[in-house]
């Protein structure tokens, strides 16, 4: 499927900020000494009349080596994945104007690839007093969940391999958006967006990470999704409120968009087998609210929102129902300097008695009411805040399955080793108990720079 969006125009812009605001002896240094240009005395370094522009680059650099536990009994038959990654960050400032181009390096595969180059994100922002305006790839946070809660609905996510889940912002995949911000005064903001195409979640399509299927599948099974998914038929838009009241920041926000989980129309052959899904995502309004406050110690944090789909009688097996999405959680400093960052998450489907028993008839038939997820982080820190400790974990109650992930990271200046593994648990059938074949072990070394 082709996109009409490019991250080119960006690139390209960037290109002439470079051009027109650095001199032209100062283009051969490559990227070392990458600064403010300004003089001693405050004046712009570039001459009388020219803006003030500062350039700056930052990046890091990444080997992992992955076992996985299962293949650990038989040498002849273990696999190591060795996985080496990096990014580049250039940020150009001029008086009114940010351009950002933030790259991926082996990132073959991806989208906007450039072989093994991908844009993570690239976009300008223009200020203009209060308001700000950006164009471009851009991974937008909403909401006040320390992890994934019911209003981040911007960004779908990565999950072509679980090996680093918790990381969410990591995971999040950026998507061409218009940002507009308005700040009225200190406390209060107003954003819109408008996301002009869609994009669903991304999966595997084949290999250790490719989710499993609950149907038997003919050889010459298809998934096919629809081709006007990179059309204005598929835009989505929202706006969003927040402010302070005493102690307590709220926010109130409205989302017009597609719904990430996929409602499918099997197709059969002549022989009755099963040979292709077709793939589409619902509209659906949602409106939702959050709040933050510091009460005894705790740094609390809710969000409640309702997914108002095209189904309201309930009783459209191809259509998802209204739900309701909450979610509480809180991080707090226990004893001995242990930290404690824990969310509960819950989906609840409303008119549950109109879904049908028949899968065949109804998307959401077997499935329970209530989707409920827990997740926590446990940490401490050692040497002055140099060694840290940490577990993170996944528990999804209906399903019964689970993820833990411990490890052990060591930051010294620039550089960050990591030991850690990933747990997978629980019921084979659940999202994340499919996976226990997959349980890990990693070894990692990061320079940040």
């Amino acid at each position: 499927m082709t996109r009409r969006f490019s991250f080119y125009p960006t690139v390209l812009l960037f290109t002439v900020l470079l051009r027109a605001g650095i001199p032209a002896g100062a283009q051969d240094f490559g990227f070392g000494g990458l600064g403010d240009f300004t003089g001693a005395d405050g004046e712009n370094s570039l001459g009388s009349g020219a803006s003030p522009f500062a350039l700056s680059m930052s990046g890091e650099a990444a080997m992992e080596i992955i076992g996985f536990v299962e293949e650990f009994d038989d040498p002849a038959d273990t696999a190591l994945d060795a996985n080496f990654r990096g990014r580049l960050a250039f940020e150009a400032n001029g008086a009114n104007v940010k351009a950002v181009i933030d790259l991926k390096i082996n990132a073959a595969g991806e989208k906007y690839a450039l072989g093994p180059v991908a844009p993570d994100e690239a976009y300008l922002q223009a200020y203009f007093g209060d308001l700000e305006l950006e164009s471009g790839l851009r991974k937008l946070t909403w909401g006040r969940a320390d992890s994934l809660g019911p209003l981040d609905v911007i960004n779908p996510l990565d999950y072509t391999s679980l090996t680093n889940m918790t990381d969410y912002i990591e995971n999040k995949i950026a998507q061409p958006l218009i940002h507009l911000s308005y700040r009225a005064g200190s406390f209060t903001k107003i954003e819109t967006v408008l996301l002009p195409w869609f994009s669903p979640h991304r999966s595997a399509e084949q290999g250790r990470w490719a989710p499993s299927y609950p149907v038997p599948l003919a050889q010459d099974f298809k998934i096919t999704t629809p081709p006007e998914l990179g059309k204005l038929a598929y835009a989505q838009a929202g706006a969003r409120f927040t402010t302070t009241l005493g102690p307590a920041d709220i926010g109130l926000q409205y989302f017009y968009g597609r719904m990430y989980q996929p409602v499918s129309t099997s197709a059969f052959n002549a022989q009755g087998q099963l040979s292709g899904i077709a793939l589409d995502y619902n509209r659906y309004h949602q409106i939702g609210l959050d709040w933050a406050q510091v009460i005894a110690g705790f740094n609390l944090r809710a969000e409640a929102a309702a997914n108002i789909t095209g189904d309201l009688d309930g009783d459209d097996g191809s259509v998802y129902n209204p739900a309701l999405l909450w979610s509480l959680g809180f991080d707090r400093d226990l004893l001995w300097g242990i930290n404690l960052n824990l969310q509960c998450n819950e989906s609840i489907r409303l008119l549950n008695d109109k879904v049908s028993d028949n899968p065949l008839l109804d998307i959401e038939a077997g499935k329970d009411m209530t989707s409920s997820r827990i997740t926590a982080v446990l940490s401490k820190k050692f040497l002055r805040d140099e060694l840290e400790v940490r577990a993170a974990g996944i528990w999804s109650i209906e399903e019964e399955d689970f993820l833990v992930v411990p490890g052990i990271y060591w930051t010294i200046q620039d550089l960050q080793l990591e030991f850690s593994a990933g747990i997978f648990g629980g019921d084979e059938n659940g999202q994340l108990g499919q996976y226990g074949p997959n349980s890990f072990v990693k070894c990692g070394i990061t320079y940040s720079f």
